[in-house]
């Protein structure tokens, strides 16, 4: 995304925006990590250290960003409210870190975990 200003332009890449709004997620109750699916047989993966950003979708929409996020929850938790939960504080974050105007916030529960082992169901 580029912004334009009076003393130039700043260009932030949408990776950076992936890691921003991956590392907010990831600190909010109730998300036990990011995930992403293998298209070709349907497997959910729990992404596991640096790559957890891959389990972000940043689309730059009209000045604006779209941001798709995939994440796994802990077992009993309410979904929606770790849901709602979550696109707020990724708004926030990623407002207040880039000044960029966050639209869409999408959140994809993927994957339930039970324990502390990361067994998914």
């Amino acid at each position: 995304m580029k912004l334009l200003n009076r003393k130039g332009s700043i260009e932030i890449k949408n990776d950076i925006i992936a890691v921003l709004a991956g590392y907010a997620a990831l600190n909010c109750l109730g998300v036990k990590g990011m995930t992403a699916r293998n298209i070709g047989d349907g497997i959910v993966k729990l992404l596991k250290g640096e790559d957890f950003h891959r389990g972000v979708k940043v689309t730059v929409n009209k000045g604006r960003i779209d941001i798709e996020l995939h994440i796994a929850v802990d077992h009993g938790v309410n979904m929606r409210t770790v849901a709602l939960s979550t696109m707020d504080e990724v708004r926030y974050v990623v407002e207040q870190q880039t000044g960029i105007k966050v639209g869409n916030v999408d959140v994809y529960v993927d994957a339930m975990t039970v324990g502390d082992d990361g067994a998914e169901d």
